[in-house]
């Protein structure tokens, strides 16, 4: 099981320890470090900044946002740092929900959530092979466009840039049982959102095909503690916010993923706080045990003993978010 730094995205400001704890990562032999994006910082600007001081260590965005730009857009994106970084792009790619999608980019949230992400997928692995121009009949992502309102002069193009590596791993982030199997046929790896060690047969069924080579690559908040209680809190405001507060009360994928996992009444609860602006109840009401399954907090002994667990599975690579130097030297040490 490789190791990855997940640093997520921006809070008010540029994160002054983001690219030291990159640096540090590579030094200690992690395999990947990954940038987000939500409604503030885009995740390609951040992980440029990091390719440009460092050597090694692979380049993930987990996830970019899918309807924040046209799949040929973020083709282009994905085959120039390929170029500039000398072959350590991974390409991680994510629906979002009907709130960021119409509320933030001003656009409908599709209506065929898995036949958008498929079409896109398709797109970039076009651009990527390089071997024709660009031509896809679709539903959401059509090229040339032939609209109503199309001039009619669109054109199928071929990038001008040859892309580096026509293989450049593309990885989503799926939360629903259909999208995670099908990612299994269309994409090079899947980024769970919460994945649990003690809970694997929750995607079973989703899994059933998975390729020898898939990358399974979860995020797990790590933090070397000596109160676990204390360590928790920021899983627990990570996962009040995303339950709670990134969707609709009626279609929210986090809440329901919490439900799928054995904690429906508890994910019910955390929106209806959350959503009558009672924030720190929500964040109270996550139960610790489920915080505590997706993530890694404790006394080192504590984290050796669980790391076992998430070893056993499917897991290819565990994408920790570690807010200090000690926690990553001490996962790269026990994982070693």
């Amino acid at each position: 099981m490789r190791l990855g730094l997940a640093l997520g995205y921006w809070g008010r400001g540029p994160a002054p320890a983001h690219l030291d704890l990159a640096r540090e990562a590579e030094r200690l032999g992690y395999d990947s470090v990954w940038t987000a994006e939500a409604w503030g910082s885009d995740a390609f600007t951040p992980l440029t900044w990091i390719a440009a001081h460092t050597s090694r260590i692979r380049l993930g965005t987990a996830v970019a946002q899918m309807a924040a730009r046209t799949p040929t857009a973020t083709a282009m994106h994905a085959l120039t740092l390929d170029h500039l970084s000398g072959g350590r792009m991974m390409l991680g790619l994510g629906l979002s929900g009907p709130q960021v999608v119409e509320g933030w980019y001003g656009r409908p949230f599709p209506a065929g959530p898995l036949t958008a992400t498929r079409e896109y997928v398709d797109v970039i692995r076009q651009v990527l092979r390089r071997e024709a121009p660009v031509e896809l009949d679709g539903r959401f992502h059509p090229l040339p466009y032939r609209g109503a309102d199309a001039t009619g002069t669109g054109k199928a193009l071929k990038p001008i840039t040859h892309p580096l590596r026509a293989g450049l791993p593309i990885l989503l982030g799926a939360e629903g049982p259909k999208n995670i199997a099908q990612t299994t046929r269309i994409a090079d790896g899947w980024l769970p959102l919460y994945w649990s060690p003690m809970r694997t047969d929750v995607y079973a069924a989703s899994l059933a095909a998975l390729p020898s080579d898939f990358m399974i690559a979860p995020m797990a908040r790590a933090q070397v503690c000596d109160d676990v209680t204390e360590g928790l809190l920021p899983v627990k405001a990570m996962l009040g916010f995303y339950i709670g507060g990134m969707g609709h009360a009626a279609r929210n994928f986090h809440a329901d993923l919490m439900a799928r996992m054995g904690f429906e009444a508890e994910a019910r609860r955390v929106q209806e706080l959350f959503l009558a602006g009672r924030k720190e109840e929500a964040v109270l009401a996550v139960p610790d045990a489920f915080a505590d399954e997706i993530s890694l907090v404790g006394p080192r002994e504590r984290i050796a003993e669980r790391l076992k667990l998430w070893r056993k599975g499917p897991v290819t690579d565990l994408l920790v978010t570690a807010p200090d130097m000690h926690t990553l030297r001490v996962l790269a040490d026990l994982n070693g």
